[in-house]
């Protein structure tokens, strides 16, 4: 059984968080994961750029972070860490960014907010892409389940 946690900085946390858990535990049986232990954190851009600073030398807000644990070493008991369990890593998506993004793309909120998600969860499960090309093997993977959860809302009719 997956688990997933949400957090939010910067705002209360919003009142669509169990139709996003709901999504992000479907993404996970599509992709036969079992036993994760998921963190998400919705933010804004001001998070979101100190942390993209921080990690990854950018100063500019951004849409997504993924930050992939290190699952090589081992965890005492006493650090909460429970047998066969999977703690991949940490989803950090600014809301204020993926709406500019909606916007730009002309796509609805909650169909960015989705390929987000999504776009995480395959980071975090080891895949990765050189470019924002179609082609790319993450990427076609990333609007396939999209398509397949395309009927899953997560903010409802309107964001």
């Amino acid at each position: 059984m997956n688990k997933v946690m949400v957090h939010a900085a910067e705002m209360p946390l919003p009142e669509w968080v169990k139709p996003l858990k709901e999504f992000v535990l479907k993404v996970l049986l599509l992709l036969k994961k079992d036993k994760w232990d998921l963190s998400i954190l919705l933010c804004g851009d001001k998070t979101i750029k100190d942390l993209n600073k921080i990690y990854r030398g950018k100063d500019e807000a951004t849409d997504i972070l993924s930050f992939a644990l290190d699952e090589s070493r081992d965890f005492p008991p006493d650090e909460g860490r429970r047998s066969g369990r999977h703690t991949p890593g940490d989803i950090v998506i600014s809301l204020e960014t993926m709406r500019k993004n909606a916007r730009r793309f002309q796509v609805e909120e909650d169909e960015e907010l989705r390929r987000l998600l999504i776009h995480g969860i395959l980071h975090l499960n080891g895949m990765d892409h050189e470019t924002h090309d179609e082609a790319e093997p993450m990427l076609q993977l990333q609007e396939r389940i999209l398509a397949k959860l395309s009927k899953k809302r997560i903010l409802g009719r309107s964001a």
